[in-house]
């Protein structure tokens, strides 16, 4: 396990690559509960073939020990980790946003990706999650287009810097 693996990225909040059948079992467990659940983005599950490839790393923050949020990460070219990644899927549960999860849980991504070679993150993000990202040091690069059903900003940040 390296330092990048499991890290304390905010008081009582940890953040981690999922390393078991349960860690992965509360990470989609979470996306389920925001994805499908609460914001109906998808009918009946939100998992698709990232879920199932090699290269993708699935990430489970925990708010004091308890499942609290969850985000998925994986290069653009699973041929070359060296270039573009995507993070997507992040979520958190109601009961645990005012406790900020969602910002360790993306710079754990953002770090991950870059501990693995990557050059820059892209995401597609909800219009009204578009100034937390801008806070966190993301560009915005272009107008809100459709993504899901939803409209969505596609938005990137470089893990070079």
């Amino acid at each position: 396990m390296t330092d990048i693996d499991v890290a304390p990225v905010a008081p009582s909040v940890w953040c981690g690559i999922v390393r078991d059948d349960a860690e992965t079992a509360a990470h989609h467990a979470v996306r389920h509960a925001v994805f499908v659940r609460e914001q109906r983005v998808f009918r009946a599950s939100d998992r698709d073939a990232h879920d199932i490839a090699a290269t993708t790393f699935h990430v489970l923050g925990r708010c004091a020990g308890i499942p609290a949020g969850a985000v998925r990460l994986f290069p653009l070219d699973p041929a070359d980790p060296s270039g573009d990644w995507q993070g997507d899927r992040l979520a958190v549960l109601p009961e645990f946003r005012s406790r900020h999860v969602g910002g360790p849980l993306t710079r754990f991504a953002v770090a991950t990706a870059a501990a693995h070679g990557g050059r820059r993150m892209i995401a597609h993000v909800q219009v009204a999650n578009r100034v937390f990202f801008r806070r966190m040091g993301w560009n915005e690069l272009g107008p809100p287009e459709p993504y899901l059903g939803l409209p969505h900003v596609l938005m990137d940040i470089d893990l070079t810097a």
